[in-house]
């Protein structure tokens, strides 16, 4: 039986080399949940007032900042509510993060790839939060479809563009 490649804890592998020799190097550090909210209202109403199909309208944001030297944070923040004629059913708002360390990664590249790439990464694990919690609420659980993150960061450059701004990490 053959062992697993030893690591000397910087990425170099039995000698090989590693970021420090200019190898871009990626790892996902960490993933939590930042900030997670639910209510539900009007449960006791809807229950009453069955049949009607409710107005659903979700929100997604994607933020990310510099915690370090190489450490970075990404987060998607999503936010769903849901309404009927009887009011507000529910309501569900999470911001879902992780860390990333990225060595030897272009500066060009930095900003797209931790608002598409580590967004897309994530993504997962946040549809899975959002589908359990409105499916705990009582509701039919909340199945999202994938989103483009490029297409979100692209839209994002364009506006900033229009407005005379670029977007930047914060620090």
């Amino acid at each position: 039986m053959a062992l697993p490649p030893k690591s000397d804890g910087n990425g170099a592998l039995n000698g090989q080399p590693g970021p420090a020799d200019g190898q871009l190097m990626i790892r996902v550090l960490n993933q939590y949940v930042k900030d997670l909210s639910f209510e539900n209202p009007n449960m006791g109403k809807q229950m009453l007032a069955q049949g009607e199909n409710p107005n659903l309208q979700v929100e997604v944001n994607v933020n990310a900042n510099r915690l370090g030297p190489d450490v970075y944070e990404s987060a998607i923040t999503l936010k769903a509510q849901c309404n009927s004629k009887v009011g507000k059913l529910y309501e569900f708002e999470c911001e879902y993060g992780g860390m990333f360390e990225l060595k030897n990664m272009p500066e060009q590249a930095l900003e797209q790839f931790l608002l598409v790439n580590c967004p897309a990464l994530l993504f997962p694990f946040l549809r899975r939060i959002a589908a359990d919690m409105t499916r705990e609420g009582g509701f039919p659980p909340l199945l999202l479809d994938p989103i483009d993150f490029a297409s979100l960061y692209l839209r994002r450059r364009e506006q900033a563009a229009a407005q005379g701004n670029a977007p930047s990490l914060q620090a």
